[in-house]
């Protein structure tokens, strides 16, 4: 897995041996990066359900000026901070070892510009997350990753597919113009 834009463009980033994290294909996660376009700049971002810090890594690369890694995996967050020191992006990142659902029902409103999550397929919690988002909005925006058909879009939420695996992005009501 390599970054794809950015200060690090063309690093290859360790990946959680195994089958305990499921990456994001270097073609979702560009389309996903490019969809976000210009508001990485001085963002503060939250990665969660991180896996190997892939979506994270490649926010800062790309001018985010924090990223809050949220793993419950203490392998995969190993790897997160082995990533961050390969790419010397440790003081602009946090990584917490944890379950991601858990730690979003402590957030304060909108305490983040952007939310990242690519929770595991078919376990319903792209869906636990997104209705925790529409109630107590921890962000500005959220976009998550899910299987196609595992999350229906409502009014207001915009879908991008690719094959297998959608994007679906959910603003904070205050957000929205």
């Amino acid at each position: 897995m390599r970054i794809i834009a950015g200060e690090w463009r063309g690093r290859r980033l360790n990946t959680v041996p195994g089958r305990l994290v499921r990456p994001t294909s270097d073609r979702v996660r560009e389309a996903w990066m490019s969809a976000l376009g210009g508001s990485l700049p001085e963002a503060r971002v939250l990665d969660l359900f991180a896996g190997s810090g892939a979506l994270g890594i490649e926010a800062l690369s790309r001018g985010a000026a924090e990223v809050v890694f949220v793993e419950r995996a203490p392998r995969a967050c190993r790897v997160i901070r082995d990533n961050l020191a390969m790419v010397g992006a440790g003081d602009r990142a946090r990584v917490v070892t944890g379950d991601a659902l858990r730690f979003v029902e402590r957030l304060e409103a909108v305490d983040f510009d952007l939310a990242l999550a690519d929770p595991p397929y078919g376990l319903g919690y792209a869906e636990a997350l997104v209705r925790h988002f529409v109630a107590h909005p921890f962000a500005r925006a959220l976009w998550v990753e899910h299987r196609t058909g595992e999350l229906s879009a409502e009014s207001g939420w915009r879908a991008r597919r690719y094959g297998d695996t959608t994007l679906t992005t959910v603003i904070a009501p205050d957000e929205q113009a």
